[in-house]
């Protein structure tokens, strides 16, 4: 199975073609704007990138977000993003890599939990992710948007 590790300043080109090649978002540009979150988010604490590489390119990722908590104990939350895989690298082992070194991680720094969500309607997506522990139905989740300003 392939090894997941944790991003590098160095890795944003490669974190940038795996996002191109993939059915995501667009990514933050300009460079220089894309440069400058991506040291913010090495930086900031509480905030994971990792990563799974094949050969010289990075095969999938995944971020892991872990928040202070009152509740619970005071264990901590873990919220799983931007999980990415290369379409032409998939179901190799690269996503269960990073997703199962994410939750690792989270883990050892005594999350209560990990919440993720998907936005995927492939059914394969799902399986995935109850295969690798996730159970679905257990929370209801809600998204609120930025409103978009009126036209001038």
């Amino acid at each position: 199975m392939p090894i997941a590790r944790l991003a590098r300043a160095s890795d944003l080109p490669s974190l940038l073609a795996l996002f191109d090649a993939s059915e995501v978002s667009a990514v933050a540009q300009p460079r220089e704007r894309a440069e400058h979150i991506w040291h913010q988010t090495l930086m900031h604490p509480g905030v994971y990138v990792f990563v799974s590489d094949d050969c010289d390119r990075i095969a999938a990722t995944c971020m892991l977000v872990i928040a202070p908590n009152l509740l619970r104990a005071g264990r901590r939350h873990g919220f799983l993003e931007n999980v990415v895989t290369h379409p032409e690298l998939r179901r190799l082992g690269h996503g269960k890599a990073v997703v199962l070194a994410a939750l690792e991680h989270a883990w050892a720094a005594d999350c209560h939990h990990v919440l993720m969500q998907s936005g995927r309607a492939d059914l394969g997506v799902h399986a995935f992710y109850e295969r690798l522990g996730f159970r679905p139905g257990l929370r209801v989740a809600y998204v609120a948007m930025r409103p978009i300003p009126p036209p001038e």
